[in-house]
C-alpha cells in the first residue's frame, strides 16, 4: 500500500477530518482514507458509472410493454378535476 504525505491542509478542513474522526472513533488517517474512498473516482468506479448510465439510458429509450390495468396519470388528473 502506498504512503501519501500531504501539508499545507487548511486548518478548518484540518479540524472537519479530525471531527469526523473522533466522531467515528477512528484515527485522522482512516477517515482521510475512507473520505479518498468515497470522492475519488478511480478508472474501475468510472467504468461501473458508465455501465450504469448506459443502462439507464437504454432502459429509457425501451417502450413499456404494457401499462398496465391502471389509468395514466393524465387520466388520473382529468377524472380528478371532473369531479
Amino acid at each position: 500500500m502506498a504512503t501519501l504525505y500531504v501539508e499545507n491542509v487548511p486548518e478548518d478542513i484540518y479540524e472537519a477530518i479530525r471531527a469526523g474522526a473522533k466522531a467515528k472513533r477512528t484515527s485522522i488517517a482512516t477517515e482521510v482514507i475512507q473520505l479518498l474512498v468515497e470522492n475519488v473516482v478511480t478508472p474501475k468506479e468510472q467504468q461501473r458509472r458508465q455501465a450504469l448510465l448506459e443502462r439507464a439510458l437504454q432502459m429509457r429509450a425501451t417502450p413499456a410493454e404494457t401499462a398496465g390495468p391502471f389509468p395514466s396519470v393524465e387520466e388520473m388528473l382529468r377524472e380528478d378535476r371532473a369531479r
